[in-house]
């Protein structure tokens, strides 16, 4: 994980294998305070995540190169990382999160997806 620079929220996630591929990624908490995942078990495990891990979440970007304030969110496929073990996960939810999430012009409050908050639930 790189930061983008110094005073943007932006981080690249880097493929240490292939040096080409790298993705955009932000916390989702910057732009929708009420975005919560629930993390399986397995989904811990896969991540090396033991009971004191603080793992994290964040969601790919799409960045459209003619309008970059039109960028969007995956909701749908965040990405679980353990920053002890440098694991990362793609999860996949329902479909009621959507994968080009508005990042500039977010729904209101009223629009957003009512999301659960069981106790595996990673605030973000």
């Amino acid at each position: 994980m790189l930061d983008h620079d110094a005073d943007a929220p932006f981080k690249w996630l880097h493929c240490a294998e292939e040096a080409s591929l790298a993705f955009v990624v932000i916390d989702p908490a910057l732009f929708n305070p009420h975005y919560q995942v629930t993390i399986s078990p397995e989904a811990r495990f896969e991540v090396e995540g033991n009971e004191t891990d603080e793992l994290s979440l964040v969601v790919i970007l799409t960045v459209p190169s003619d309008d970059p304030t039109a960028m969007t969110a995956n909701l749908r496929g965040p990405l679980l990382m353990n920053p002890r073990t440098r694991r990362c996960k793609q999860l996949v939810l329902s479909e009621d999160y959507p994968t080009r999430y508005p990042v500039f012009s977010a729904p209101s409050l009223a629009e957003r997806s009512q999301i659960l908050t069981p106790a595996e639930a990673i605030p973000v």
